[in-house]
């Protein structure tokens, strides 16, 4: 992902054609190692699209990865299904109610990560 955001930001900054050492140029300017393989795979998957092309590509990619809430979602499902199949064998009609659980709040000390050190 950090290799194709490089390239995307190379592109954007108005280098119609980056190369290995423009991607690790901006890598290298927020700290990462860029190994030059990976940068070379994504110059070659992207060359000739415009970023809207990688973009749109990008996101079909990403839309069709699980994700977390939806395995808690199918659990938690699961569990309310197995719960009223009890109940229901029981001849019960009364409901548990459901235990809510407290989110941690997050303080804005907490995410120093996400400013990279630019607004020290």
């Amino acid at each position: 992902m950090r290799y194709a955001a490089a390239y995307v930001l190379a592109t954007l900054a108005g280098n119609t054609n980056p190369d290995v050492s423009t991607i690790s140029k901006i890598l290298g300017s927020v700290g990462i190692d860029c190994d030059n393989a990976k940068a070379q795979k994504v110059i070659d998957a992207c060359k000739g699209k415009s970023v809207d092309q990688i973009i749109e590509e990008g996101t079909k990619k990403l839309s069709s990865l699980p994700t977390a809430s939806a395995a808690v979602a199918s659990t938690s499902g699961a569990a309310a299904v197995a719960t009223t199949t009890t109940n229901a064998g029981k001849g019960a009609t009364k409901e548990e109610p459901k235990k809510e659980e407290k989110k941690k709040e997050e303080s804005d000390e907490e995410g120093d990560d996400m400013g990279f050190g630019l607004f020290d």
